[in-house]
């Protein structure tokens, strides 16, 4: 447990409190920022989450144990990543985003601020999530019993800013989803997703290339 002075430097400010589980690991090289909680205890025998190198861990983040995250990864402020949750290296999770748990991220994947990401859902490499997407998990919302998952998406894909998903789709590999669109069915590699409900829309010649994240 470690002490950090306020970033205004009075002496009467209060101090800020990082929480680190005693066997959190983290890795050379790395910076955590003040009221960090790393490694919170969701079950009895539940393990301290392990954090590559090169981390930068912004002010109010926190991790629940059995989380495993590969090299320079970064958080906005505020992020919440739930347990059993596998994220690669060079990931920036944004601002007050958050991940429920028993989630796969891959690598060189961006998530931008206040982004909804839940139980089981799958993202691969070289994806980029615009602000305030939200993903769904649950198609009939405590109505009858559902096998919650929520999408996968594919390497390569781009999803616009105030886009929502159902649960249990794929979009593919390379696909674009357009800011604010609501996607209810699966979308093909390389093509566009646009309107409410989503229309499915070749992608134009230049757009289709991976992210370089």
């Amino acid at each position: 447990m470690s002490f950090f002075k306020n970033i205004l430097g009075s002496e009467n400010s209060p101090k800020f409190r990082n929480v680190l589980g005693s066997g959190t690991k983290i890795n050379g090289n790395s910076s955590v920022q003040e009221n960090v909680t790393i490694g919170v205890k969701y079950k009895l025998r539940s393990k301290s989450p392990v954090i590559g190198k090169n981390a930068v861990i912004r002010s109010n983040t926190v991790i629940y144990d059995d989380v495993c995250i590969g090299n320079d990864f970064k958080t906005g402020h505020g992020a919440v990543i739930r347990e059993k949750t596998r994220i690669g290296n060079n990931v920036l999770i944004g601002t007050n985003s958050v991940i429920e748990g028993h989630c796969d991220i891959g690598n060189n994947v961006s998530i931008q601020s206040n982004v909804y990401i839940p139980i089981n859902m799958i993202i691969e490499d070289h994806v980029f999530i615009g602000p305030c997407t939200c993903f769904t998990n649950d198609r009939y919302p405590i109505r009858i019993d559902y096998d919650l998952k929520g999408p996968t998406i594919r390497e390569g894909a781009s999803i616009g800013a105030n886009s929502t998903f159902l649960s249990d789709i794929e979009i593919g590999e390379g696909a674009m989803i357009a800011a604010g669109a609501i996607v209810t069915r699966d979308v093909p590699p390389f093509s566009l997703a646009i309107g409410s409900p989503a229309r499915i829309k070749p992608l134009s010649k230049h757009l289709k290339t991976l992210n370089k994240i």
